[in-house]
C-alpha cells in the first residue's frame, strides 16, 4: 500500500514538474539511507544523471514562470513529464524507503513496463490539468500571475516528492487537494465561457 502511495505521489509531482520528483528520489538515494534504489533504477543516482536533471531543472524552472514562453513549454512538456511520472513511478514502487521495507511483488513481478505505464497516466493527468489551468491564470492576472502559479507548483512537487517518500499516507491528503482544485477549475472555466458567450450576445445586440 505505501509502495503505491510513494509511486502514486512521485508520479503526481513529474506531472507539476518532470524534474524535481527524478533529482529528489536521486539525491536522497545517493547521500541519504531513507531510501535504496534496485537493481535497474540506480542510475537515477548516478552524478551524471543528477546534473543534468538539475540542469533540465533549471531551464524549466525558468520556462515555466514567463507568459506565453510557459504555453510553449507545457506543449513541449506534454510528453516529457508523463515519461518522468512513469520513471519516478517505477522506481518508487520497487524501491526501500524508511516507511518500505520489503515493496510489494506485483510490480516486480510485472515487470517494469506496468508501473511506468500507470506512473505516466497519473503525470499527464496532472500535466493536462495544469496546461487548462495556466491559460485561465495568466488571462485573469494580465499574466502576472503566471510565476505565482509556477513557484507555488514548485513547491507542491518538491514537498510532495519529499511526503512521498518520507510520509507516503500524506499523499492521500494531496490526492483529495487535487480534486478539490480540479472541482473548483471545472466550474471557473464554465463561469468564464457562460462570460464569454454572454459578451458575445452583447456585442451583437449592439
Amino acid at each position: 500500500m505505501f509502495e503505491l502511495l510513494t509511486g502514486t505521489g512521485l508520479a503526481a509531482s513529474a506531472g507539476l514538474n518532470a524534474y524535481i520528483p527524478l533529482l529528489v528520489t536521486g539525491l536522497l538515494a545517493r547521500y541519504t539511507s531513507v531510501i535504496d534504489l534496485p537493481a535497474g533504477w540506480e542510475w537515477l543516482g548516478n552524478g551524471w544523471m543528477l546534473t543534468v536533471l538539475a540542469v533540465l531543472l533549471v531551464v524549466e524552472f525558468v520556462a515555466d514562470k514567463v507568459p506565453v514562453v510557459d504555453h510553449v513549454n507545457d506543449v513541449v512538456q506534454t510528453a516529457i513529464r508523463p515519461t518522468a511520472g512513469g520513471l519516478a513511478f517505477g522506481a518508487g514502487t520497487a524501491a526501500e524507503t524508511v516507511t518500505v521495507s520489503d515493496p510489494d511483488s506485483f510490480f516486480a513481478s510485472s515487470g517494469q513496463w506496468l508501473p511506468v505505464v500507470v506512473g505516466a497516466l497519473i503525470a499527464l493527468g496532472v500535466h493536462l490539468l495544469k496546461s487548462a489551468a495556466r491559460p485561465v491564470i495568466n488571462a485573469t492576472t494580465a499574466g502576472f500571475g503566471a510565476p505565482v502559479a509556477s513557484t507555488a507548483e514548485d513547491a507542491t512537487s518538491v514537498l510532495m516528492s519529499l511526503v512521498a517518500i518520507l510520509l507516503p499516507v500524506l499523499v492521500l491528503a494531496f490526492l483529495v487537494g487535487f480534486v478539490f482544485f480540479l472541482i473548483w477549475f471545472l466550474r471557473r472555466w464554465r463561469e468564464r465561457r457562460r462570460e464569454r458567450a454572454a459578451a458575445r450576445a452583447a456585442g451583437f445586440r449592439v
